[in-house]
């Protein structure tokens, strides 16, 4: 059985909650839902574009310390409080997959976990595949 890598990001949830922001066993990577947080943990932005941009550079961290790209992204789930604001955090989304094409679904939920923060995004990835 492949071991089992954790990966923080050092935010105030993981440990209140008990999850890693990402797991990678064996080439498979599951990076949990991830939100427009900064180093410190503030929420980046105010509108859907620049959290949806802020999102992905956090997951794109989270794959580096598991040894996988973006390009590696098989599948994305992203989480929006207002459907409405779908072509925004759409165009984030697209202007980083735009090659890679990962299988994605985007739905509204009531709320997050915090009032202000207006999109999450969980991604999985397949190590060593590469976008086509």
């Amino acid at each position: 059985m492949a071991p089992r890598q954790k990966v923080a990001s050092g935010t105030r949830w993981e440990p209140l909650v008990g999850y890693s922001r990402a797991v990678r066993v064996g080439t498979t990577v599951y990076v949990s839902g991830t939100t427009a947080t900064d180093a410190h943990g503030s929420i980046v932005g105010t509108d859907p574009y620049t959290q949806t941009r802020q999102v992905l550079r956090n997951i794109e961290q989270a794959l580096a310390a598991c040894g996988g790209t973006l390009a590696d992204v098989v599948r994305t789930r992203i989480f929006v409080t207002n459907i409405s604001q779908w072509e925004e955090i759409g165009r984030a989304h697209g202007e980083v997959f735009s090659a890679i094409r990962p299988a994605t679904t985007m739905v509204e939920v009531r709320r997050l976990i915090d009032p202000t923060i207006l999109v999450e995004i969980e991604a999985d990835a397949v190590l060593g595949t590469g976008a086509d």
